[in-house]
């Protein structure tokens, strides 16, 4: 597959063409990946197309962003971990890192996890040696493939936090990694194939499309790219979800992935059957009129929900009486809802106050909504 990529000289720079191009290899035909798997060439044509991609480069903006948020006098981990969350390419190489010597092999599951563990210097090391490609200054068929693959990545990512919300879903920041990761399995399917997505019909859904790749390429996107996320050390609830993310019986993370990419799909104009959404919301415990404003605003909602980068010190039915009080709710109404009674609601929100500091139910709900935990 070409690589027209461009790396920057030195912080700060201007960035040129680091390699050159070249052909894109021709679409196997059926019958000559049975004969590669025969005789081994198949391992190695994926072991090959495996280095490639976990080399992907960076968009050139993004790149500069993050370098100069941990260029800053006093560099914010929160706005560090923002700059890499907007390139799926920046998000390897940090997630990559943290799990290869920067911390717990396969523990580390977030970005913000991630900046913690490098240090805004190692990370700012780590960038320095990301290729990067620029759609403005090299514009060319590989850097608007490269740019297509990073913008439906972030777009997943956004519409994903926003379902975990809906869904109250937990570990958003594993989400996501998970989310920006999803397709990683597409750039490996075209550095074996060619642009094996750009030959399907566009009237093709989403679902059509990858059961496509099962018919003609004996494998879909979505396992190949848990086979490489393993193959980075990455947790493996990453790559569960990752694997599961096209499945209709998917749950968790996984059915929030398949969901927020349907969203990206219907939001970009590609055909996306009403009932598809709707089968997807149900497996998250999502009803229709839940979903439909997800619809009606993306991808115009403004900024992105901010997630939990502190550790919640409150227990479950904690959290759900305290996000009871966040909707007006009385002890009576919640105690309801919950199925327990007056006196324990009490109790839950008496130790939310104490282990948050808060001195009454508005600065409780003011500094749960601040730290993401409701």
């Amino acid at each position: 597959m070409p690589m027209t990529s461009t790396a920057t000289k030195d912080r700060g720079s201007r960035s040129r063409d680091r390699t050159p191009s070249s052909a894109a290899p021709a679409k196997a035909k059926p019958a000559a990946r049975t004969r590669e798997r025969a005789s081994g060439q198949g391992g190695k044509r994926l072991a090959a197309a495996f280095d490639t991609v976990s080399a992907t480069p960076a968009l050139a903006e993004a790149r500069q962003r993050l370098l100069r948020a941990s260029e800053a006098s006093a560099p914010s981990g929160d706005e560090v971990a923002a700059a890499i969350e907007s390139d799926a390419a920046l998000a390897i190489q940090v997630m990559r890192a943290a799990n290869n010597g920067g911390g717990p092999h396969g523990r580390t599951r977030g970005v913000r996890q991630a900046v913690d563990i490098l240090t805004v210097s190692r990370i700012r090391d780590i960038v320095d040696g990301v290729n990067t490609y620029d759609p403005f200054e090299h514009p060319n068929a590989q850097a608007d493939r490269h740019e297509r693959f990073r913008r439906h990545a972030v777009a997943t990512r956004h519409a994903a936090e926003r379902i975990a919300d809906l869904a109250r879903l937990a570990e958003r920041d594993e989400l996501a990694v998970a989310a920006l990761l999803h397709d990683v399995g597409k750039l490996v399917l075209t550095e074996l194939h060619g642009p094996f997505e750009e030959t399907t019909d566009e009237r093709a859904t989403p679902d059509e499309r990858i059961r496509r790749e099962r018919r003609e390429l004996g494998i879909d996107h979505a396992l190949v790219g848990a086979v490489l996320v393993r193959r980075w050390a990455l947790a493996p609830s990453v790559a569960a979800t990752i694997e599961r993310h096209h499945s209709p019986k998917a749950t968790g993370h996984a059915a929030a992935i398949r969901l927020a990419d349907l969203v990206v799909h219907y939001a970009s104009g590609d055909p996306v059957p009403p009932e598809s959404i709707v089968a997807a919301a149900e497996q998250l415990g999502l009803e229709r009129d839940a979903i439909a404003p997800l619809l009606y605003e993306f991808p115009h909602s403004g900024a992105a929900l901010k997630r939990n980068t502190d550790p919640c010190p409150l227990s479950d039915r904690e959290v759900d009486a305290l996000r009871g009080l966040a909707e007006g709710k009385v002890y009576k109404q919640i105690a309801s809802e919950l199925s327990l009674s007056v006196s324990t609601i009490r109790t839950h929100l008496h130790n939310v106050y104490r282990k948050i500091g808060a001195v009454d139910r508005a600065q409780a709900v003011l500094i749960a909504h601040e730290h993401g935990w409701i």
